[in-house]
């Protein structure tokens, strides 16, 4: 007779958590709506229809601009956490217990032995794409120049618009107003719905795609994922809220800073080592980024707090961001799954934490409730969603069939293209001083390619004169 307890068990587990979860909820729920006075809305006129009750997004809204992000973090990973501890303890359980051993095998226990054992090696499917920097000689039979040259504007087309419409909508969304009934114009604030709306297309997309070409196993247990969607999820609602205190172009130039904390990062997880160019187009770029902040200005965000919170939020977006690149560099050379499989697999994650959150914050009703009442804010979040997915598939795309340097190039001049739309279409104004920092940085990414080509062809020849020898150390993406 098979035995039911561990069964009971987990599930008793997931239904705890979940109790756990609205009791908190509610606890904050009603803390924050006996807040000061001021911060709550005057009552309804006599005849009106009662207002509804404030969600917990709501009510977060209606806190002071500078700390209000704040309180949201704090949220944000109380509904990540949910996910997070109950999945810690059905591992240690499941472990403790040999519950993935056992001969009589449920549902249940088969989902379980896929979240934290994987699939095994056997049916191991063959990468979709090759390795990055594989080249054109990689997909098998040899293109002509005008194959090439169609490619290489396929990829450069793809890339730019995608990513050119997302980070225009992104701007939008998160500065602009929006005009609803009886013309009043309000900011949209859940920067959480936007994630989620990202990850969730971005998910069925590559969930879609694996499925029409069968490849349904790899090695990696599926918590592994977990982790690089963590950061993921933190980096990119760290972006959007940052774009609440400094411009656009100022996020832009951030980005090409990540460098640093990537280096860090690599230090510290792999251990890996850097050549002296990679450390002075380090400092290079930095020093650009801080002409840049020093040389720009934005009467709308011209506060020191406000300035000082926009830096911070853009320091975080950084870290998590070089966090996420690295481990997904360890989970691809442990495992060598194939890069859909990774965008399935994170994103798969990412919708299960924002997806929590939201709904323990009732960030889903507030969000919808704004669509309802802004029409054109549901097109632009549709557009934005999938400008997002398909943007990652040219990514690997581009990296299969051309390698990291084009792709590299490729952003690169798109950082700059998005800098100059956002300045026209939102009149930012940059002076003398930030130009020179926006050349500073460019100019230091270009160098970082050139010097990296330049030090993989003399290692190349070296080893060709040498008759072979182990390869080079692993190299970064800027």
């Amino acid at each position: 007779m098979r035995n039911y307890v561990p069964d009971i068990i987990i599930l008793f587990i997931i239904i705890v958590t979940i109790t756990i979860v609205r009791l908190v909820s509610q606890i904050l729920h009603e803390t924050l709506a006996d807040g000061p006075p001021e911060l709550v809305l005057p009552p309804p006129a006599e005849g009106a229809a009662p207002r509804p009750e404030l969600s917990l997004s709501q009510l977060i809204d209606q806190k002071s601009k500078e700390y209000s992000w704040l309180l949201r973090l704090l949220v944000n990973l109380f509904g990540y956490f949910c996910i997070f501890i109950p999945g810690v303890l059905i591992y240690k359980y499941a472990k403790r217990t040999k519950y993935m051993e056992r001969s009589d095998r449920s549902h249940l226990s088969a989902l379980v032995k896929f979240c934290y054992s994987g699939t095994g090696t056997d049916g191991l499917d063959r990468p979709l794409d090759g390795p990055a920097g594989a080249g054109k000689g990689a997909t098998g039979n040899k293109r002509t120049t005008a194959q090439e040259c169609a490619l290489l504007c396929y990829c450069l087309v793809g890339l730019m618009g995608s990513y050119l419409t997302w980070g225009v909508l992104q701007e939008k969304i998160m500065t602009q107003e929006y005009e609803g009934p009886e013309k009043r114009k309000s900011h949209f604030k859940d920067s959480q719905f936007l994630v989620f709306s990202n990850r969730v297309l971005g998910f069925l997309i590559t969930a879609v795609y694996l499925v029409a070409k069968r490849q349904f196993r790899h090695r990696a247990p599926l918590y592994k994922y977990s982790f690089a969607s963590f950061s993921n999820i933190m980096s990119a609602w760290f972006q959007y809220e940052a774009l609440k205190f400094v411009n656009f172009p100022t996020q832009v130039l951030a980005k090409s800073c990540k460098i640093i904390p990537v280096m860090i990062m690599g230090k510290i997880i792999s251990r890996n080592k850097y050549e002296f160019y990679e450390y002075l187009t380090a400092v290079m770029i930095s020093v650009g980024m801080i002409f840049f902040l020093t040389g720009s200005t934005d009467e709308s965000k011209a506060s020191a707090m406000t300035t000082l919170t926009g830096v911070l939020l853009l320091t975080f977006y950084m870290i998590f961001d070089s966090f996420t690149s690295n481990w997904q560099g360890e989970l691809f050379k442990s495992y060598s799954m194939s890069s859909i499989q990774m965008m399935c697999g994170v994103n798969l994650f990412s919708t299960l934490f924002t997806g929590a959150s939201l709904a323990m914050q009732g960030g889903f009703y507030s969000s919808l409730v704004f669509a309802v009442d802004h029409p054109k804010f549901v097109i632009d979040c549709v557009v934005l969603s999938i400008s997002s997915a398909i943007g990652q598939l040219f990514i690997f795309y581009t990296i299969a069939t051309f390698g990291a340097v084009v792709f590299t190039i490729i952003m690169t001049l798109r950082q700059a293209v998005a800098i100059l739309l956002s300045c026209l279409i939102y009149q930012h104004r940059i002076s003398f001083l930030g130009v020179v920092g926006v050349l500073i940085v460019f100019l230091a990414i270009f160098l970082r390619v050139y010097c990296n080509q330049r030090l993989k062809a003399i290692k190349q020849r070296h080893q060709s004169t040498q008759g072979g020898g182990s390869g080079g150390k692993p190299r970064i993406n800027v």
